[in-house]
Order: structure tokens, then sequence, then C-alpha cells
């Protein structure tokens, strides 16, 4: 049975097919092929390349994150995301704040592209953007706002997190940009979570079967915002720390 996947452009239907049901929920793998020939055409392109250079700890990093981002857009984690706007966000955050910096880590060399304060800021006008009502909806309604959704996020982490893992990258830049991305994430998410009302109305009327309604959906998709999608930065910042005593003890240089 249909069922209506946007109360704001009730014909449209999100990229990853309408809300499902939960009894359906484990069939509805996403197998369009043009993504899947995209995600071959990376592997492929990073084994015949990168992987050459790459040690194994390397590799090991880049197969988990583009299994990971296979995952998230295969699986029907991604059918998920049509009905509940809790999957949408922990679908956005798994690719931005696990899969792209594993994805980098098994990159031979991460030259730092754009500075980080200004990677960091244009990374976080990409989150709040697309995390308003108004374009949220128009990207669940659209294929083509969809990717651009997809890719902006997803271009912006890899600004952010190139930025903070680069090797010459200062080390109170990067410490500063993950410490202020933690803030304005938690910000955003404390907005979503105690927001009176529901801000997503293409999530209106497809929870119920998932035995939550809009506002609690919308409160778990700002909790899983607020709380646990922090620990990557959080961790990454611990790292720079620890990296940045170990020079001071050594009184050399160390890289990533």
């Amino acid at each position: 049975m249909r069922q209506e996947s946007s109360a704001l452009l009730p014909d449209a239907i999100p990229y990853c097919g309408p809300a499902p049901l939960p009894a359906d929920l484990w069939f509805r793998w996403n197998l369009d092929p043009w993504l899947l020939l995209v995600l071959i055409l990376v592997a492929l392109a990073y084994l015949l390349g990168p992987a050459r250079r790459t040690d194994g700890r390397g590799r090991s990093c880049f197969a988990l994150g583009w299994v990971l981002l296979a995952l998230i857009f295969v699986s029907p984690l991604c059918a998920l995301t049509s009905a509940l706007f809790a999957a949408r966000v922990a679908h956005h955050l798994a690719m931005i704040g696990v899969a792209v910096p594993l994805l980098l880590l098994g990159l031979p060399r991460r030259n730092e592209l754009l500075p980080a304060g200004p990677a960091a800021l244009l990374h976080a006008l990409a989150l709040w953007f697309w995390h308003a009502p108004a374009p949220y909806a128009a990207a669940l309604a659209s294929d083509l706002l969809f990717w651009a959704m997809q890719a902006s996020l997803f271009g912006t982490a890899w600004l952010f997190w190139q930025a903070v893992l680069a090797a010459r990258s200062p080390g109170p830049a990067g410490l500063l940009a993950l410490l202020g991305t933690v803030v304005q994430m938690g910000l955003l998410g404390a907005l979503i979570t105690f927001a009176p009302e529901p801000l997503y109305p293409p999530h209106l009327l497809v929870t119920a079967p998932f035995g939550l309604s809009a506002l609690e959906d919308q409160q778990l998709g700002g909790l899983i915002m607020w709380v646990p999608s922090i620990l990557p930065y959080l961790i990454a910042a611990l790292a720079l720390m620890a990296h940045a005593m170990r020079r001071r003890v050594e009184g050399g240089s160390a890289s990533w």
C-alpha cells in the first residue's frame, strides 16, 4: 500500500521510495544501478590507485568507510529515512562523521584543501541549511535536490575532515574547528529536540507504524544529533591533543 511521502507535496516520492511499513522494511533494499555503479567505480579507483601506496591499516579504514557508505544508501536504512526523521539524521551523521573520515584515513596523503576554520564554517552552513524544514522537505520531494543535499553534506565534510587530518594542519586550528563543530551540532540538535511542534511535513503521516508520533520522531532525531553524533568529533579532538602532546615531548614533528 503506497503511503503519502510528503504532506507538502503528496505526489512526490523520495529517492529512497515511499515510507515503508515495519513488516516490509527488510525487503526495501535500494538497488539503484547508477548508485551501485558509482560505488563500484569508487572501490576500483581506490584499489588501482591509492591502495597501492597505503599500508594495511589505511586500506582497512577505507574499506570500512566504503562499506558504511554502501550500507547507508543501499540497505533498508535508506527506505527507513523516508518514514523517520531520526533515521535520516542517523544516515547523515554516519556519512559525515564516520564514513568520510574513514575514507580519508585510507588515503596516502590528506593535503589541506581549505583551512580548518573556513571548512568547519562551510560544513556547518550545509548542515543547518539542509536540516531547515523547507530545504529538507524539498530534498525529499526531488531526486536532484536529494543528491544535492547528499553531495553538499559529503563534500563539506570531506573538506572539514581533510583539514583536520592533514599532516601539516596546525593543531590549535584543527582542535578549535572540531570543538566548534561539536557546539554547533549540539545547538542544532537541541533546537530540534525542544521544538514544540513537528517541523518536518514529510514525516507527519508516516511515523505511526513505527510506534512514534511525528514529534517524538523529531525529538529522537534531535537527540541523536545532540549527543551520539558528537562522539567522532570528540574522539578526533582527543587524538589531536594527544598528537600535540607527543610532539612536544619528543621535540619533533609527528604526522597522522
